[in-house]
């Protein structure tokens, strides 16, 4: 078993977002954040007991206003965001942030009683058992826990564990009072959490809380039915697979590693996917290998696509196969960045792959889908998902070729290790040498190691699934090590030492299952979208049709790379990856005509 080293993300485009977001999480006031919990704990807020311009407070609207039933939920996404970015960039200006809110959440646990710690009224959760319309409650309340829990885990906050303790006590009463309403809503997060919370402190009351909410009907239908997933809530169902493989790693029982993987299963493997990992529309699971019949303007889920890396990293921790890490790098580019706006940090709800698309951005302050809180937390996962070590202590593994830099111990020895683009400058994910070649690709890496004494170990380098060929140097001389399982392993007794490495990249494209003539076009794992307004078609071959449409820039990027132009069509456009695109009208998928 595999586990992430938590590192620094130093360069390239994952930082620039990284940065985008954490400039969006100090922007956002704390009042602001906290102000459906002050309004149910009847904390009157600063010069708000009468409000008679709405646009003139700091208030948060849309699912945030004091008229939504699932207001609150935001801030439990900002405190998992926020500690997780405490705990790779010891950031204290948001340490302070933090420390502050789960004060105030204290303060109203303790103007409700004492357990309850909700932005909305207890009773919602009954009423998920009566006649009464409610708009999930357990997953508004899911949120909170999972964020003062990742404030313990990951920012140290020792008070967070105190108060989420008080709300499981209201738990436990609520679920032995009204046992019906467990499994209502979308309370699939919730199995994680207490498993979780009895990881942290082998409290008795958590293990009950587990068996109160193990027994899903999902896992039932996964195991007896062909299909468990079609036309069933996607983003309802994937926290479901995260509750089962916290509990695998927490019990050790393999029942719940094989309902785990049986999940991704029904979910991927035998579902297909678009080229950006996607397998929902309009919030629901396509049928299997329908991906044609379901191209529209309400695509990918950005949640969904979220919670479908923390699934594939849970399974990629276990085995260390070279699918998961595959899986990742893809949704990373094709909907992390894609679904960011690379200027305000904003989401975009759903991502629109049928033809004539324009993704459409949430505001800062007046929106707060779901999808803005997965947003926040999935630009703090990369320190998480580049680099990982095994059980033993005796390998390191690179999974994601992100800039990153981290020490850990191996063996008695402060080993160091930073990942790089390799480039002559910039801060860019680029490989542009002045002094050597002309040649450059976004695809040439330096990794550095430096061990205080020499150490043997060995060096996982993840061999990605597009790369076409790879070359791999350590200290200047070509390695003998073939790819075995998708990775080249280096074994060596490492002192100082630097490997580049560099993959071959080329064009490629991916045809829909159920319209093998309509392919999307891919560079590597980048999605590239066409600016155009319609399905133009694309004639002849793929090598003959592309051309590289590059540009050498002054600005923070210096060379503009995966971007082509057609030739000999019809009509001829741009290509660009899918995650630069911001306001412009696209097109991903074309009638293929060779």
């Amino acid at each position: 078993m595999l586990k992430a080293l938590t590192s620094k993300v130093t360069g390239g485009i994952f930082r620039r977002r990284m940065d985008i977001n954490r400039s969006y999480l100090l922007e956002l006031d704390s009042q602001s954040l906290l102000q459906n919990f002050y309004l149910e704990a009847g904390i009157i807020m600063p010069d708000l007991q009468v409000v008679p311009d709405p646009e003139k407070t700091k208030l948060h609207w849309g699912w945030e206003s004091p008229t939504c039933q699932l207001r609150g939920h935001f801030l439990g996404h900002w405190l998992s965001a926020a500690a997780r970015l405490i705990a790779s960039e010891k950031d204290m200006e948001l340490k302070h942030k933090l420390d502050h809110i789960v004060s105030e959440l204290a303060r109203c646990q303790q103007r409700n009683g004492g357990e309850w710690v909700g932005s909305i009224p207890e009773k919602y959760l009954d009423w998920m058992c009566s006649p009464e319309y409610i708009w999930s409650p357990q997953y508004t309340m899911h949120k909170t826990v999972m964020g003062l829990v990742d404030a313990c885990r990951f920012a140290g906050n020792e008070q967070a564990l105190e108060v989420v303790s008080r709300l499981a006590d209201w738990y436990l009463k609520w679920s032995e009072r009204m046992p019906d309403g467990i499994y209502k809503g979308e309370q699939g997060g919730m199995l994680e959490e207490w498993a979780e919370l009895y990881a942290l402190t082998g409290c008795e009351k958590y293990k009950v809380l587990i068996d109160r909410y193990k027994d899903n009907y999902l896992f039932t239908k996964l195991e007896n039915e062909p299909d468990a997933l079609t036309d069933d809530h996607a983003n309802a169902s994937i926290p479901i697979s995260h509750g089962a493989a916290r509990l695998y790693e927490v019990t050790n029982d393999e029942m719940w590693r094989r309902r785990t993987e049986l999940f991704w299963q029904h979910a991927v493997t035998m579902r297909g996917m678009y080229a950006t990992t996607g397998q929902n529309a309009g919030e629901f699971w396509i049928p299997p290998h329908k991906q044609h019949t379901y191209l529209c303007d309400r695509d990918q889920e950005f949640c969904t696509v979220y919670n479908m890396v923390r699934t594939a990293d849970y399974l990629f921790r276990w085995t260390g196969d070279v699918k998961y890490a595959d899986y990742i790098e893809r949704a990373l580019y094709n909907g992390f960045l894609s679904q960011q706006n690379q200027f305000t940090g904003m989401p975009a709800y759903f991502l629109p792959l049928g033809m004539g698309s324009r993704k459409k951005w949430g505001s800062k302050r007046h929106d707060f889908w779901c999808c803005h809180g997965t947003m926040v937390q999935s630009q703090t996962l990369y320190p998480e998902l580049a680099l990982y070590k095994d059980e033993a202590g005796k390998a390191l593994t690179v999974a994601q070729y992100i800039p990153v830099e981290t020490e850990t111990a191996i063996s008695g020895s402060l080993v160091r290790i930073s990942l790089t683009s390799d480039m002559s400058d910039h801060n860019n994910q680029v490989f542009f040498a002045e002094h050597t070649s002309s040649e450059k690709s976004m695809w040439s890496f330096k990794l550095t190691v430096a061990c205080d004494k020499p150490t043997e170990f060995t060096m996982a380098l993840r061999i990605p699934c597009w790369a076409k060929d790879h070359a791999i140097l350590c200290g200047g001389e070509p390695i003998s090590e073939k790819p075995e399982d998708g990775f080249v392993r280096i074994t060596r007794l490492w002192s100082e030492e630097i490997v580049e490495i560099r993959f071959k990249n080329e064009l490629y494209e991916e045809s829909l299952p159920d319209a093998l003539e309509v392919a999307a076009i891919l560079d590597g794992p980048v999605v590239l979208a066409g600016l155009t307004e319609q399905d133009c078609g694309l004639q002849g071959e793929l090598k003959d049709c592309l051309a590289p449409n590059t540009e050498h820039l002054y600005s923070y990027t210096p060379w503009k790379q995966s971007s082509f132009i057609t030739r000999g069509q019809p009509v001829n456009f741009r290509f660009i990856p899918l995650y630069e695109v911001t306001d412009e009208v696209y097109t991903v998928y074309y009638s293929r005509k060779k």
